[in-house]
């Protein structure tokens, strides 16, 4: 089933919901002639998308609102904050090219601090699937959540087979106390990659899938830091407000105070090139992951 079928599927069965949009109809193009009234496209407005999405909720729809990453979560941070958090309404916010898949796009139009903002909103959700597969396995129960949800939309293929998804709760790969790898999103293919290069040098590795970064899954993270030598948190966003944040902030309120190895946009925008390119230029593949671990512990 594709992301539109998904949606199609969801409104035929519930009349609540609607699909919304800032001239953002990349993933939609299908969509308006199939649903009819239960589309609306803002036009490029954000702020009003939001609101107008906020409204909705309080009337019983349930919005599923689409936008580019950086607009979405930053041009109508304040009306996704009072209205739609503060207001604990069922708003799905869905923000395309989000981290290192806006790809050739400038600062402007990079979503890099965009899981922080919303994680910070208490009662939001954020959901950052790492691949298509994973992503289309969470929505059913992100979108029939009565809570608000941002969703960092990733329509890139991996092969990668995922566990059952469940909200707030981690997916583990691997057993091992030397490093725990803990990362999110577009970043979990190559993380998995550089667990297998450390196995190869004679390291014991696990990785941790963040699927949610709210809710966290807060006790594989702790069980995590109490049994591995070495944290790892390897994400496409700022680490000042991003995972390596959030996971320093739970182990340090848990009085925890393991090794952490921060793999990420620090205090820096990414260069505009194609998603390997970028992945190569930034120091973001496999091998650029365990050069950077092995350099913090030797």
């Amino acid at each position: 089933m594709s992301y539109e079928e998904l949606l199609h599927t969801i409104i035929k069965e519930d009349k609540r919901y609607v699909v919304m949009t800032a001239e953002n109809r990349a993933s939609l193009r299908n969509i308006p002639s199939l649903i009819e009234k239960n589309f609306v496209d803002t036009g490029i407005s954000e702020m009003t998308l939001v609101g107008a999405a906020a409204g909705m909720a309080i009337r019983g729809r349930v919005p599923v609102v689409h936008a580019l990453a950086a607009f979405l979560t930053m041009r109508s941070f304040e009306f996704i904050r009072t209205d739609v958090g503060y207001g604990n309404l069922p708003v799905k916010l869905v923000g395309s090219f989000a981290g290192f898949l806006s790809q050739a796009n400038g600062p402007t139009h990079q979503a890099i601090e965009d899981m922080g903002l919303i994680a910070g909103i208490p009662g939001m959700g954020v959901f950052a699937p790492s691949d298509y597969d994973e992503m289309m396995s969470g929505l059913p129960e992100i979108l029939t959540s009565k809570m608000p949800f941002y969703i960092r939309y990733n329509d890139n293929k991996t092969g990668i087979e995922h566990e059952p998804f469940k909200i707030g709760k981690a997916e583990v790969f691997g057993k091992g106390y030397d490093f725990a790898l803990i990362t999110t999103g577009i970043m979990l293919e190559n993380t998995l990659k550089a667990a297998e290069l450390l196995n190869k040098k004679g390291y014991l590795c696990r990785v941790i899938n963040l699927r949610t970064l709210s809710p966290l899954d807060e006790a594989t993270i702790y069980n995590a830091a109490l049994e591995c030598n070495t944290l790892v948190t390897v994400e496409d966003h700022f680490i000042q407000n991003g995972l390596f944040s959030i996971i320093s902030n739970l182990l340090t309120k848990r009085r925890v105070f393991p090794e952490i190895v921060p793999v990420g946009l620090d205090k820096k925008w990414f260069k505009p090139l194609m998603l390997n390119e970028i992945m190569k230029y930034e120091g973001f593949m496999p091998e650029d992951i365990v050069k950077k671990i092995l350099n913090k512990i030797n």
